[in-house]
């Protein structure tokens, strides 16, 4: 099953504990902390697979999660990192990180970082100072980073084959390559994109086939863009006409439609190298059709061809790689979403709202700091209310007219004021 099209939840490991240890030795009377960290949480990573052609796999779980690094243990061992986890995806992905465009997957072996793992948490042995040689204190592990993702899976071919439904566009791939798309005498035959690689005198290229176009197409009527982003990759477009007027259409106005539709798609799609192939040209009544197809495009190269005869098929794939070692006027990356360029903004460390009289105190690092305690421990919970109080939240809460008994929720944690 061709699947060009998911969305998933990532999600990366979270960092293991620390420990809470002391030597104990023969002989060593007085062994201090000793407690290791926990290991880091495994990355989530997409990895570009030649071998993949569809996204089915990763449609089959909506979740994945990346394994969790291991608590540390005494003696000052650290404990064991978490795997990574590696999805691999075809090539031509592009990646979509809380709906803003994160990466673009070409080149096979490529890898990118999606969510990363959480820091293991200290143990006490970390903690140890030349005043305070016996420690108590540990961490819990970071939790590691979650993410939405869309995956979009736009084919990478040279060539795109594009018309009307029934124009003979999976005939012709069928006859220039060795694709064997289903083919049948009805409209939307083709549901999904095929691909062919086409050898020719020695040189090969890709060529798509791309289900077929209807009128209303950029509006996403019909299959609308489901197909026709997947030729804002190629180089290359064919227009495929029936010459026939089999479906009804005249040459001249199924060509209009095709052309109408791209510009209103995208305006990069009318800079694209254009072929125009006139197909089933072995049907009767074709030939006063094509002429008056050409009084309309005087101007214009016309190929005239029948996929299933093969009847001028050999010279239309000779312009096709021709035409293939001409630049293009765009690139791809300029359709794209532009990626917006990081700006680091001062924000305090944290910041507080009344929702329902409760207080909430929200910021990363404060919010981290609340995790990653161990408020079971004494020295833990001591430390942890001595470093927020240097923050300065007690004067912030005073100053927002917080009583003792009031609720101050931080994170998933809620705690009691008291002044």
């Amino acid at each position: 099953m061709f699947i060009d099209k998911v969305t998933i939840s990532l999600i990366a490991g979270r960092g293991g504990d620390g420990c809470v240890s002391f030597r104990r030795e023969k002989y060593v009377p007085h062994g201090g902390p000793d407690g290791g960290n926990g290991g880091r949480g495994g990355d989530v990573y997409f990895e570009c697979d030649a071998h993949k052609t569809t996204l089915l796999d990763l449609s089959y779980t909506p979740k994945f999660k990346a394994e969790d690094g291991q608590r540390g243990l005494s003696n000052n061992k650290f404990g064991k990192s978490g795997k990574d986890l590696i999805l691999k995806v075809p090539k031509g992905t592009l990646v979509f990180r809380s709906g803003r465009f994160y990466a673009d997957l070409r080149t096979t072996n490529e890898r990118i970082l999606v969510v990363k793992g959480g820091r293991g948490g200290r143990g006490n042995a970390s903690f140890k100072t030349a005043r305070y040689t016996a420690s108590r204190i540990s961490e819990k592990g970071e939790p590691g980073e979650a993410a939405d993702i869309n995956l979009e899976l736009l084919l990478i071919a040279e060539v795109g084959l594009i018309g009307l439904p029934s124009s003979g566009k999976s005939t012709l791939l069928s006859r220039i390559s060795a694709a064997r798309p289903k083919i049948a005498d009805y409209p939307f035959t083709t549901l999904t994109p095929n691909l062919g690689v086409v050898v020719h005198r020695g040189k090969s290229f890709v060529v798509a086939d791309i289900p077929g176009i209807i009128e209303g197409a950029h509006r996403g009527r019909g299959l609308g863009f489901e197909f026709l982003r997947h030729i804002r990759r190629t180089n290359i477009l064919v227009y495929i006409i029936d010459a026939s007027a089999s479906d009804g259409n005249e040459p001249y106005v199924s060509y209009k439609v095709i052309s109408d539709e791209l510009k209103r798609y995208s305006k990069y799609l009318v800079e694209k190298h254009v072929i125009i192939a006139l197909n089933k040209i072995d049907l009767p009544g074709c030939q006063e059709r094509i002429k008056k197809f050409r009084e309309h495009l005087k101007n214009k190269k016309i190929f005239e061809i029948s996929a299933v005869t093969g009847d001028g098929v050999d010279e239309l794939i000779t312009k096709m790689v021709k035409m293939l070692k001409k630049p293009l006027a765009f690139r791809f990356e300029e359709e794209i979403e532009e990626i917006s360029v990081k700006k680091y903004i001062y924000q305090p460390e944290f910041q507080v709202n009344i929702e329902n009289g409760i207080f909430i105190v929200t910021g990363s690092k404060i919010e981290t700091f609340t995790r990653m305690t161990k408020f079971n421990e004494d020295e833990a919970l001591r430390r942890y209310q001595n470093i927020v109080k240097k923050m300065g939240l007690e004067i912030e809460l005073k100053k927002m007219g917080a009583k003792s008994g009031d609720t101050v929720k931080i994170g998933d944690f809620e705690f009691t004021f008291e002044k």
